[in-house]
């Protein structure tokens, strides 16, 4: 028989719902700080678009969802009947 955690407090502390959110919180700060340091440190684009402000965090933004989105499709495409290696 599994020991399975009855409450937040028993599970491992980076499933918790409290740590998630204040991961959330921080990787919005952090996000914030790097755009804000942009205003003030502007960057040398070298193809126009890339000089733009939070150019970077929309780039990795969209990247990211394009990622996501892929590897759905691929996954709708490659995926297999649960008895496909039964014959």
């Amino acid at each position: 028989m599994t020991n399975i955690p009855q409450n937040d407090h028993e599970k491992h502390w980076l499933v918790r719902a409290a740590t998630i959110r204040k991961l959330w919180i921080g990787g919005g700060f952090v996000l914030g700080l790097t755009v804000l340091a942009q205003v003030f440190i502007p960057i040398q684009g070298k193809f126009g678009i890339d000089g733009w402000l939070a150019f970077p965090a929309i780039y990795g933004f969209v990247t990211c969802v394009a990622m996501v989105v892929g590897a759905k499709f691929l996954g709708f495409i490659l995926k297999r009947k649960e008895d496909y290696y039964d014959e």
